[in-house]
């Protein structure tokens, strides 16, 4: 199968910050500054003080309520990235002086200023964070009314108000800063009281990624009747992400089999995101973990029109495992933010990408790697099973993933020579595997995946494949 999705290219522009580039098939390019989860860069040079001051400016104009004589208000928290503590000052500042109320929560997950941007009934929230990025890097999220995330217009909105001159809030009229000492309380029962089931008896290692999770997930887990041991748990404003978390679980996997743990449970540096490794220290990847959750969510009755909403690169295993299950999948573009358009169009209530985003829309607005991992370990206690029993309910496929580097990749969705090709293949693999052909969204170079029942097949299909993309694409 072709899919050609929507292409993005990092632009730097000095004193820009880092802009993307997205092109669509018989569009311009047309350059923006928000990615596809925010604004990030390099903290000081891509991200500046004075880029986070008016981008602040700029979403005030656009986010902040103007009802009668109430005041705008907005959340405001933060990862442990020390330039999150300058990049928070210039947030405030742009806010404060528009008029904006602001409420400091600190550091806490980004799902947890999400969920709190909506209890504290917030204009609007502000996230800074660079999520699984190295700690040099930092961004700036911004979530609407609700704890929503914000939809390309907005986006587009908020851009084109930088540089516009304003008028300053003066006197009365300026927005006054309070800082919230509850909000990791109100965030940790929130989740808790999402759980079906309790923990008890389970042992669990949680990584915390040196990150946000360090401020509630330990403590969330052993309020919910598990034992603990937490690693990654002392941030220090460098070490985030640093050989830990869900981008390197190498810590978690030893940890697990050094304590007899029955499970290990990783988060990134905001939390957003989860993956897990059973006793044997094996990783149960997103795939698996939306398998176990949908399952569980069916038998249960809570499973919102028997449908899970995946992205085209999750494992064909877990389509297949639920199509047995009697779930039907529905297929979106990489990356969570058009998982969850999805979700909201078709009123489903989960869904996620491997990478370990999962989304349980009755519980939350955005991708929460703690109410993950939570609701997986519920499922753990009440089944009485293991979590490598739990995962036997997908048989993931082998897949094979070239990077075809030097190549056309606005040339993929036209090539005939590459449609026949992918074809034969697709016919040779039938029912029992799959091709993808996903032009790079910031490089000269195209991707080849197949998933088939026997990892040589899939080399053999994947190599094959690829050489026809030098040729028609070179």
């Amino acid at each position: 199968m072709v899919f050609p999705v929507a292409f993005s290219a990092t632009l730097n522009f000095t004193g820009a910050g880092s802009l993307r580039c997205r092109f669509r098939k018989g569009l311009s390019p047309v350059a923006r500054l928000f990615g596809t989860d925010g604004v990030r860069g390099l903290a000081g040079r891509d991200l500046t003080a004075s880029l986070t001051l008016e981008l602040s400016i700029a979403a005030a104009r656009v986010l902040a309520a103007t009802d009668g004589d109430r005041r705008p208000l907005a959340v405001v928290g933060r990862d442990p990235r020390a330039s999150g503590e300058f990049l928070e000052a210039a947030v405030v500042a742009g806010l404060a002086s528009t008029g904006v109320d602001v409420v400091k929560v600190g550091v806490l997950p980004t799902p947890a200023v999400a969920y709190l941007t909506g209890a504290l009934g917030a204009d609007f929230g502000v996230m800074l964070s660079a999520s699984h990025n190295p700690a040099p890097d930092n961004g700036i999220k911004f979530f609407a009314r609700g704890g929503q995330k914000l939809e390309d217009s907005l986006e587009e909105e908020i851009e084109g108000m930088l540089g516009v001159p304003s008028t300053p809030a003066v006197g009365d009229a300026v927005g006054r800063v309070t800082e919230s000492h509850d909000g990791a309380e109100r965030y940790t029962q929130h989740v808790l009281d999402s759980l079906p089931h309790r923990l008890d008896g389970l042992k669990v290692v949680m990584d915390c990624a040196h990150g946000a999770a360090s401020t509630v997930a330990p403590e969330a887990l052993r309020r919910a009747g598990a034992e603990v041991i937490a690693i990654g748990d002392r941030p220090d404003g460098h070490n985030i992400n640093q050989g830990c978390g869900s981008t390197s679980l190498g810590s978690l996997q030893e940890a697990v089999r050094l304590h007899g743990a029955d499970a290990g449970i990783a988060n990134d540096g905001d939390a957003d995101r989860c993956l897990a490794v059973d006793s044997e220290g094996n990783v149960v990847d997103g795939d698996q973990i939306l398998a176990i959750l949908a399952t569980e969510a069916k038998e249960a009755g809570r499973l919102e029109k028997d449908t899970l909403v995946v992205t085209v690169m999750s494992n064909l295993g877990l389509k297949l495992a639920m199509a047995r299950e009697g779930v039907a999948v529905v297929e979106t573009a990489v990356g969570d933010r058009y998982v969850l358009e999805e979700m909201k169009r078709g009123g489903f209530g989960l869904g996620g990408e491997q990478s370990g985003h999962v989304i349980l829309l009755d519980h939350a607005t955005t991708g929460d790697g703690l109410l993950t991992g939570l609701h997986l370990l519920a499922a753990m206690a009440h089944r009485g099973q293991g979590l490598a029993e739990l995962a036997k309910v997908m048989t993931r496929l082998p897949q094979i993933l070239i990077n075809v580097p030097d190549v056309d990749r606005s040339k993929a969705a036209e090539s005939e020579e590459l449609a026949a090709a992918v074809r034969k293949a697709e016919a040779e693999l039938g029912e029992t595997g799959r091709v993808l052909i996903r032009p790079s969204g910031t490089e000269p170079k195209v991707r080849v995946m197949v998933e088939a029942p026997e990892q040589e097949q899939a080399a053999a299909v994947a190599e094959r494949l690829a050489g026809v993309v030098r040729t028609a694409l070179g």
